[in-house]
């Protein structure tokens, strides 16, 4: 995986997380990983294809969800219900969102799905033997652990460099 794609997702989720729930953000150690994730108890998933194609999981613990989605919606939910799932969900899309643009701003055009989200722990997801880099993102409300598994499209990014820019029409 190409390490210029982790400072987008860092920069973002550090942001995202400071402006929508007012928690501080401190980066845990780096680890490559080969094997399939496990998940923790909310997972969000959500896939890139572009010029960076690939898949970033955001997972955590139930009780960070909730803290989370509590100092969002400024009100304390007690269960992962509809509203605080859809909540975290959003939390995810917000982050892959704003690193997308950042990467695009290198170069590295992507579009994001919409985001899924896996509740309970210990299900197996396989990122098909990309190698995911596991950056742990600490708060007071808890570990938030994102997994990237991205890759450049070479294809794309070689098409998009063969696109001419287009000129404005002469009047």
């Amino acid at each position: 995986m190409n390490v210029n794609f982790l400072n987008p997702f860092v920069t973002a989720a550090r942001d995202v997380l400071k402006m929508e729930t007012g928690v501080t953000v401190d980066r845990g150690d780096l680890k490559l990983d080969l094997t399939p994730h496990f998940t923790e108890e909310v997972t969000v998933v959500i896939a890139l294809i572009g010029c960076v194609e690939g898949v970033v999981f955001y997972s955590m613990r139930a009780s960070m969800a909730l803290q989370l989605v509590s100092r969002m919606m400024g009100e304390k939910m007690e269960t992962l219900d509809s509203l605080a799932q859809s909540g975290i969900a959003e939390i995810g899309n917000v982050i892959t969102g704003r690193a997308a643009t950042r990467l695009a701003e290198t170069g590295f055009e992507a579009n994001i799905s919409p985001p899924s989200l896996v509740m309970g722990k210990d299900a197996t997801l396989s990122t098909m033997g990309l190698p995911r880099l596991i950056v742990p993102l600490e708060t007071e409300c808890g570990t938030m652990t994102i997994h990237l598994a991205l890759r450049e499209n070479r294809t794309t990014s070689r098409q998009a460099a063969d696109i001419p820019t287009p000129t404005k029409p002469e009047m």
